[in-house]
């Protein structure tokens, strides 16, 4: 503030009804007289910045640009790796899955075939102690055989 005042005059023109209304006077930095006030406005004084100092600040840049794109690709490779390892895990999950599932389908057929068998033998055996009796094996010329295979063909 203080010293922001060294280049402004400011002077109360009047009052009026909406706020007030201010004149501002800019003035010349040659006109201050005090060269030490000047200089503490500029700021410090800058240090002159040789060849070699710069090309030490441009390689360390550099370094840094290589060292952020080194782990921005750490990462990247990283975050790859986790997918994959995620994908494996689904596929042998899924195959896991699949074996399972069929290996209790093949399970179920068997039970199914070995109850459709026990089925069929119970029927074919109550056909051969019917078929024994006389008055059936007069009235039908055809083998017991044949019988039990036309039955089970309706089946």
């Amino acid at each position: 503030g203080a010293s922001l005042s060294l280049y402004l005059e400011v002077k109360d023109l009047n009052k009026r009804l909406s706020g007030q209304s201010f004149e501002v006077i800019l003035k010349d930095p040659g006109q201050l007289g005090d060269k030490a006030q000047l200089q503490s406005l500029r700021g410090p004084p800058r240090k002159e910045v040789s060849l070699v100092g710069l090309q030490k600040r441009l390689e360390a840049a550099e370094e840094r640009r290589k060292s952020q794109e080194a782990q921005v690709l750490k990462h990247l490779a990283e975050k790859r790796e986790h997918e994959q390892e995620v994908l494996h895990k689904v596929h042998e999950e899924n195959n896991n899955f699949s074996k399972k599932t069929e290996e209790k389908l093949i399970q179920k057929m068997e039970v199914i075939k070995e109850k459709r068998e026990a089925y069929l033998s119970a029927l074919k055996q109550r056909l051969r102690e019917k078929a024994s009796l006389p008055f059936l094996r007069s009235n039908h010329k055809q083998p017991l055989e044949t019988h039990v295979y036309i039955i089970c063909a309706q089946i």
